[in-house]
């Protein structure tokens, strides 16, 4: 297993530690920033969620440079990336931190361009990250981490901003892709 492909298997392992840390909220306690106190769990789910951001941004880079793409990575690390993302959205919905809504158009996008990307599999093509895509990916982690962190006590929205940047970016990123490749349905009118 090469080195871009070790970084996707460590993001896919730390998926599950994310969310039972979540889901257990552990460790107790709290820590104070700016009069706003963050439990322990958050700051540790934090720390996991960067680190694995980190190692999506690290494979790609490394296995293009390298010329190390492999099926195992293009299968794996975008799977990665949505389960990782998803599920911080979907805990930051059950406690109320964001609106439901946002989530589900979110989910709608990604499960439409896993399609769109298996449907141009099928003749061959691979659906290759676009700047929409990218500025999507980049305003989620973002908006995950400050929301995460309760914006570090800022005592403005901050997380909540990029989240709804977030939204637009998805929708936009969907619709780009979704146009650019329409001639994947031509046989469906």
């Amino acid at each position: 297993m090469n080195l871009p492909n070790k970084l996707t298997a460590i993001r896919m392992f730390l998926i599950p530690v994310f969310t039972l840390i979540l889901v257990f909220d552990w460790p107790s306690g709290a820590l104070s920033l700016g009069g706003t106190k963050i439990g322990w769990s958050l700051v540790v789910a934090t720390v996991i969620f960067i680190g694995a951001s980190l190692t999506d941004f690290a494979d790609g880079q490394i296995a293009r440079r390298n010329h190390l793409v492999t099926n195992f990575g293009k299968f794996a690390d975008p799977l990665a990336d949505k389960l990782l993302v998803m599920t911080a959205f979907i805990f930051l919905t059950a406690n109320g931190t964001i609106p439901a809504w946002g989530t589900a158009i979110i989910l709608w996008r990604e499960l439409a361009v896993t399609g769109l990307r298996l449907l141009l599999s099928k003749e061959g093509e691979v659906l290759a990250a676009a700047w929409p895509g990218k500025i999507k990916t980049a305003t989620q982690m973002f908006a995950i981490i400050f929301l995460l962190m309760k914006d570090f006590g800022a005592g403005f929205p901050i997380g909540l901003v990029l989240f709804y940047a977030a939204v637009f970016f998805t929708l936009y990123s969907g619709i780009d892709y979704f146009y650019k490749n329409r001639g994947v349905f031509a046989d469906s009118f």
